[in-house]
């Protein structure tokens, strides 16, 4: 296992899981795969450093932010590794927000280049001027989006747009340029910054489902670590594995495992622009044949209530991983049932990096168990004061770890109460930990119900109901009747279901203590997400 002291001093995060490939003779081997085909290591490596010297042109210099906010391609992961072998800071955003919040990512990041296509181009345009427009963060905003805009640095200079995709040269506006006539342009050649495994290199935001997204600061040896740790040390990832992830990239959990993790080995991701659907990952599987998908409880729900389950062909598959949210056993169990494909599930986060709880390739599952510690890290639960818990206690889990982010960008009061300590940060997530060190999860503390004096886990309702065969998906939130909280579902059945209101209330009698059960139940035919593809209980909240 790699010692956070063997990083080296010089340490470049392109140089490594880029160049290092041409270092090792797999030039000719694939980085990505598309619908056009192949991209190999040589290929993406020219086109990294020709991304690399155009920033550099548009005057992009050491710690400058690069965001990037387009869809997934071999442009997104090239311009990704061109800001890190500059020195640059790199952030993503999501394709499909409103203007709103790609004006408070604007002045949040205060980013000197913004990469874009025609999905976002016309948003990001009217979000700059939304944002040059003004200095502060709307009120309605989380507490914390105030303070950490405030904090933000100004761009620094006029902001550049760079246009991924058809961009007719008439139709870009001053500032603006295109991506191709850029790289064409551009040399081949590209000597590294001289970064060390210390310097700033990555801002993974939070998903903001609690508040507005903060960036979380990682220095280049955070996506190394968490390389050798988690991808070899848990899911054994090596140069045949081709990886497609559910997710887009723009999240660091799907980004990583498809497009930096298997760039550590020699090994293979799938990316593609569209949205993700269940028909959609069905015909990839079947085209590419990964070997490794990258999923989320969600899709895995919805891919095994789709016709195509019946007689989708996963073999290629060697392991599915889950994160995200939590996954209910009773869709584990389905999962397996159905494709024969063991699920490794895990729990990370922004704010270290990525996955530092999981269950093991192989092992015998404990029921309701998230696994026990990745290589690397050390978890412990504690009370509200910080102090550690004995075993079977339920509170809240402590991490630490060489890839805990440095803090959160302009938000210091918030940085003081999340990272605790060296290399520790304190999660909302409650836990309970046996005496074997299996971590089992019990809800977020912000989640909890306190229902007839007695505090309820929505997550323990949820997972009950889920078991029924008629449920898709559900969620529970509280309500309040006449002064008392009460538990609410919002249930999502499967096509042609029959089962009521009354019969999963009974369900949830039968099982769980009598306070528990959800006393309102209602059928809609979608759970609303966020971005990253989690749960949006605020939204559920405001219809409760």
């Amino acid at each position: 296992m790699l010692r956070p002291e063997d990083v080296p001093h010089r340490f470049n995060v392109a140089s490594h899981f880029v160049d290092g490939n041409l270092d090792a003779g797999r030039g000719d081997r694939p980085a990505l795969i598309t619908a056009g085909g192949a991209t190999t290591y040589a290929e993406l490596a020219e086109l990294v450093n020709r991304a690399g010297n155009a920033l550099l042109e548009l005057g992009v210099r050491r710690g400058d932010r690069v965001l990037l906010a387009l869809s997934d391609g071999v442009e997104f992961v090239a311009t990704w590794y061109a800001a890190q072998k500059i020195g640059a800071v790199t952030a993503e955003v999501y394709t499909y927000l409103p203007v709103k919040d790609y004006a408070y990512f604007l002045r949040y990041t205060g980013a000197r280049v913004v990469v874009v296509d025609q999905v976002t181009m016309d948003p990001v345009r009217q979000a700059a001027e939304a944002a040059d427009a003004t200095d502060a963060v709307d009120a309605t905003e989380a507490t914390d989006a105030t303070e950490a805009t405030d904090a933000a640095e100004a761009p620094g200079g006029p902001r550049t747009l760079v246009v991924v995709g058809d961009a007719d040269a008439e139709k870009l506006r001053p500032g603006e340029h295109s991506f191709g006539a850029l790289v064409s342009c551009a040399s081949p050649h590209l000597d590294a910054a001289p970064t060390t495994g210390d310097d700033v290199a990555i801002w993974k935001f939070t998903t903001g489902s609690t508040g507005a997204p903060k960036a979380c600061v990682h220095p280049a040896r955070s996506p190394l670590l968490s390389f050798d740790w988690y991808a070899r040390g848990v899911l054994d990832i090596s140069g045949d594995d081709v990886v497609l992830p559910v997710p887009k990239l723009f999240f660091g959990y799907a980004r990583d495992l498809a497009a930096l993790f298997p760039f550590g080995v020699g090994g293979a991701g799938v990316v593609f622009p569209e949205r993700s659907t269940p028909e959609r990952i069905f015909e990839l599987i079947e085209r590419h044949r990964p070997t490794i998908l990258v999923n989320v409880p969600t899709m895995m729900s919805a891919m095994l209530a789709h016709p195509a389950a019946a007689t989708a062909d996963l073999s290629s598959l060697r392991l599915c991983t889950s994160a995200g949210e939590a996954l209910p056993m009773e869709l584990a169990r389905r999962w397996h049932d159905t494709f024969g494909v063991d699920v490794v599930d895990g729990i990370g986060s922004s704010e270290a990096y990525h996955i530092y709880i999981s269950t093991r390739p192989g092992a015998a599952r404990r029921p309701g168990s998230l696994g026990q510690v990745v290589p690397g890290y050390t978890a412990r639960v504690v009370g509200e004061d910080g102090t550690p818990l004995p075993d079977g206690s339920v509170g809240l889990l402590e991490v630490s770890g060489d890839t805990v982010a440095l803090e959160y960008h302009g938000a210091p009061q918030k940085s003081a109460a999340t990272f605790v300590g060296d290399r520790t940060v304190r999660s909302g997530d409650l836990f309970e930990r046996d005496a074997d060190g299996f971590f089992y999860y019990r809800g977020r503390a912000d989640d909890l119900l306190k229902v007839g004096g007695v505090w309820v886990a929505p997550s323990e309702i949820e997972h009950c109901l889920i078991a029924h065969p008629d449920v898709l998906e559900c969620a529970v939130v509280g309500h309040t009747v006449e002064g008392l909280v009460r538990p609410r579902a919002y249930v999502v059945l499967r096509h042609g279901a029959s089962v009521t209101a009354s019969d999963l209330q009974e369900l949830a009698r039968a099982q769980l203590s009598p306070h528990k059960y959800p006393r309102d139940v209602r059928f809609v035919a979608a759970l609303p997400r966020t971005a990253n593809g989690k749960l949006d209980r605020r939204t559920l909240r405001d219809l409760a």
